[in-house]
């Protein structure tokens, strides 16, 4: 992975993402790049009512998330690493969670018009998590519309999450279970896993340090 350039971290809400992003990102000295879903005025209302604001909210990402690979190729010949909390793989995928039919035949229509064109990574890291250590840790980080999000839709998200990521071979992928083990309070978890990260060239691979959960 020393050659890496571009490393994205994937997985549900709650799951770490942002936070593993930010710690790699300073300890392999990179540029970072980070979803912002706090810029999204559709967010909040999308939680408390999902039926009346799945469209606009994930209307909002797209072109967000298609702003920030145009800053991410205008920006190629200045960094060495870039760490991203998202692959824009993924913005369809809470589309078939999130939107009727009809809604993701409108959201398709849009996404082929924007002919989005993102760059492949050369690491994926897929964080895995049960529904109860997604819930626990979305009411640990406190952000009050959050609060909303219920067990259902997590566990759909949980399902969609895998089956995209049952079949995806675009880049080298890094299976984490994200269950037993934290890598950003625990530092002895921490290195376990950027040892790993380190180590991976190509291929999908499984990271289950079930002897950590005991350390």
């Amino acid at each position: 992975m020393s050659e890496s350039r571009h490393i994205a971290i994937e997985g549900p809400i709650g799951v770490g993402k942002t936070s593993l992003a930010k710690r790699l990102a300073e300890s392999l000295d990179s540029e970072l790049l980070l979803e912002q879903a706090e810029a999204n005025p559709f967010l909040e209302r999308f939680y408390r009512n999902p039926r009346s604001a799945g469209l606009p909210t994930q209307l909002f990402f797209l072109f967000q998330r298609v702003r920030q690979i145009e800053e991410l190729r205008q920006a190629d010949i200045f960094s060495d690493t870039r760490i991203a909390d998202f692959l824009i793989d993924k913005d369809r995928l809470f589309a078939q969670v999130n939107l009727d039919r009809n809604e993701l035949s409108l959201y398709d229509q849009v996404y082929e018009s924007l002919d989005v064109d993102p760059p492949v990574p050369d690491l994926v890291i897929y964080l895995q998590a049960p529904v109860d250590t997604l819930l626990f840790r979305i009411a640990r980080r406190g952000i009050e519309y959050e609060q909303l999000i219920g067990r259902n839709y997590l566990e759909r998200l949980n399902e969609a999450y895998a089956r995209f990521f049952h079949d995806y071979d675009a880049a080298p992928l890094l299976i984490v279970n994200a269950a037993i083990m934290d890598p950003i309070h625990n530092e002895q978890h921490y290195n376990v896993l950027l040892e790993e990260i380190h180590r991976i060239q190509s291929g999908r691979h499984f990271f289950n340090p079930v002897m950590l959960a005991t350390a």
